[in-house]
């Protein structure tokens, strides 16, 4: 089966539809934080995006050749017509059993966050060549190995649920309120989303009446005008 036309080929009413796959791991780990970089367009950098991107930089390098017998495509594009994604993978090895997708993380591998991420590119890859890929792995630089992942019923319907979810999010430009928990300090948008401040209903309120409030000038002001 040919592979389908590039995201930019196609005939869409409304291209804010389409979604990165790689806002399928931001709205895994915290909705709000996937908004604020998909919707509103923030992003700032702290120890772990940099590292991230340095880890990134070495693996991306949009070359393929033989690994030990195995083809093997870095930076990858990818797109699905049916789920209207599009984004990149790592890694894909071209193995005899079929192509297996390799997502790089430069931080520990936990779940389900990076799984969904590479389950999308597996339905990507499925899409474009009219095969199976029934597995992958996430590569962790933290320690050093792979972590296979079987894309299996319960994922796949997992990632297109989170799929759908985030397109509804784009379409109608809504960014979730915060969570305001653990995972917040280490969040790079921490100082963007103020979590501490929004998710206090009472609090925000008294800083916004602060922030608005008109202000009576002095007397002598007020005459000397």
């Amino acid at each position: 089966m040919p592979a389908q036309p590039p995201p930019d080929t196609w005939e869409t009413e409304d291209d804010s539809l389409e979604a990165p796959i790689s806002a399928l791991e931001h709205y895994s780990y915290c909705p709000r934080q996937c908004a604020l970089i998909h919707v509103e367009q923030t992003f700032d950098e702290n120890l772990y995006t940099i590292r991230g991107t340095l880890q990134h930089e070495r693996v991306d390098s949009g070359d393929g050749r033989a690994e030990r017998g195995v083809r093997v495509v870095r930076s990858m594009p990818l797109w699905s017509a049916r789920l209207r994604l599009q984004g990149k993978a790592d890694v894909v090895e071209f193995r005899p059993e079929g192509p297996f997708p390799v997502e790089h993380k430069s931080g520990p591998y936990r779940r389900p966050h990076a799984d969904l991420q590479l389950c999308a590119q597996a339905l990507c890859l499925e899409e474009m060549l009219g095969v199976a890929v029934p597995q992958g792995a996430v590569y962790s630089y933290a320690d050093r190995r792979r972590h296979p992942v079987v894309f299996d019923t319960a994922l796949r319907q997992a990632t297109e649920q989170a799929v759908a979810d985030i397109r509804a999010m784009l379409a109608q430009q809504r960014v979730p309120p915060a969570p305001n928990d653990a995972r917040c300090p280490r969040c790079s948008l921490i100082n963007s989303c103020l979590p501490f401040v929004v998710a206090e209903e009472a609090r925000l309120r008294g800083l916004q009446g602060a922030l608005y409030h008109a202000w009576d000038l002095p007397a002598e002001t007020t005459s000397n005008a």
